[in-house]
């Protein structure tokens, strides 16, 4: 008859289980903003060696040099830079806890990067105007996907810059909003890096050759 011993643990014998957080949403967080940053990466370096090929192909159309005012481009090369600055002004008023003064940078921020839209859309409108639309030619479509596509994350990156001025202003910069005004930061920064290969790549080098 097989018997049964049941032996009872005492409390220092008994196994401990220990609940741990191993979760860092902050590490997280700016990981996978970076993944996403290295993909935004290969969709402009398609753009880009799309250009390259297809930035010569006129079709006996106009060239970079009949179309490209530098005079007003290096306008709008300028009200990037600065809106670029100014956003570093954000983060350190972030750091040093001043929440006004970082809504306010950020606010000068904004209307730098609309300005830069604004400036955009009226390139368009003039190249189209005078019939250089995006079917003209290979290089007419390579340079309005390029310069575009930049424009529009430069616009989502306003969209973005809005809600977190919104979040700050009814939550205050508590980790969650400290950690997002980071990862747009890193956004904004990129999209300058950006549009620095596009003035020297499409602009600078288009009319000068």
């Amino acid at each position: 008859m097989a018997t049964h011993a049941q032996t009872a643990l005492s409390p220092s014998e008994a196994p401990e289980f220990h609940l741990t957080e191993d979760h860092h949403p902050e590490g997280s967080t700016m990981l996978g903003f970076w993944i996403y940053l290295m993909s935004d990466c290969l969709i402009f370096a398609v753009l880009f060696a799309t250009y390259a090929v297809l930035g010569r192909n006129y079709a006996a159309g106009p060239s970079p040099k009949d179309l490209f005012e530098l005079p007003l481009v290096a306008l709008n090369t300028s009200m990037l830079l600065l809106s670029s600055i100014t956003y570093g002004f954000a983060v350190l008023e972030m750091e040093r806890n001043r929440q006004g003064a970082t809504l306010g940078w950020l606010a000068v921020t904004g209307l730098f990067g609309l300005c830069f839209v604004g400036i955009e859309l009226y390139e368009f409108a003039h190249l189209i105007h005078e019939g250089a639309t995006p079917q003209r030619s290979g290089f007419l479509s390579a340079f309005f996907t390029l310069v575009g596509t930049h424009g529009l994350h430069v616009s989502l990156g306003i969209v973005w810059l809005v809600t977190l001025m919104v979040q700050v202003r009814q939550r205050g910069l508590i980790p969650e909003n400290r950690r997002r005004l980071l990862c747009l930061s890193m956004f904004w920064h990129f999209l300058d890096v950006i549009w620095i290969g596009v003035f020297t790549f499409v602009y600078l080098m288009g009319v000068l050759q």
